[in-house]
């Protein structure tokens, strides 16, 4: 995990709410690192449906992830993340909103995190507004892995100042990838939820 935990929830989570941090998390453990053998046969095993651009996403992905073995998924992130000098994609909120690494919207998150009493974990160097990263603070939100559950509004708030404005994007980006193969799956997952994500925002907000 690339934060530290605070404190253990308190408070129970409706179960629609852990379906969303499950997915949250599932996204950042696939965009953290390679999926090793055991995350490549759970995603494998999901099953979506038709009836939505999410189930359709995750029927794709499923399919692709059943047929990729660990070491092509490690060479097609390699490709996409890492990179001779960089990648094909930089999965930073401060690249995609101005062109650079290290720039304002990390110094934003970063006061946001404090507030939150989120913090990096000791072992990570890298900054903290990636994907990766933004992804599992909002699964740990939602469930209270850093204090009690967040409430709605202030899920929204993060949600709207450090996802809304680039996730999408990048999600985008990630589909059309030259490398992406079975990334081109999470990105189409990833899409779809940031989708249903800002328009239950959107519904609930006051």
């Amino acid at each position: 995990m690339s934060l530290a935990t605070d404190t253990k929830p308190t408070v129970s989570v409706e179960s629609e709410d852990r379906l969303r941090a499950d997915l949250y998390n599932f996204l950042g453990l696939l965009l953290a690192r390679p999926p090793e053998a055991a995350l490549l046969e759970q995603t494998a095993a999901l099953s979506g449906d038709e009836n939505s651009d999410l189930g359709t996403a995750i029927s794709g992905l499923a399919r692709t992830a059943a047929a990729v073995s660990p070491k092509q998924a490690e060479s097609e992130f390699n490709a996409l993340f890492i990179g001779l000098g960089r990648g094909e994609l930089l999965p930073y909120a401060s690249y995609y909103l101005t062109g650079f690494l290290n720039e304002k919207p990390l110094a934003v998150l970063r006061n946001d995190m404090s507030a939150l009493r989120i913090s990096r974990a000791p072992n990570v160097f890298e900054p903290e507004d990636n994907i990766a990263s933004l992804m599992e603070m909002m699964g740990g939100m939602i469930v209270g892995r850093f204090g009690a559950p967040a409430s709605e509004e202030r899920q929204r708030a993060f949600f709207n100042r450090h996802i809304a404005p680039w996730a999408k994007h990048f999600y985008t980006d990630l589909q059309g990838a030259k490398n992406s193969v079975l990334y081109a799956g999470v990105g189409a997952v990833g899409a779809a939820f940031m989708d249903i994500e800002r328009e239950a925002f959107r519904m609930t907000a006051g």
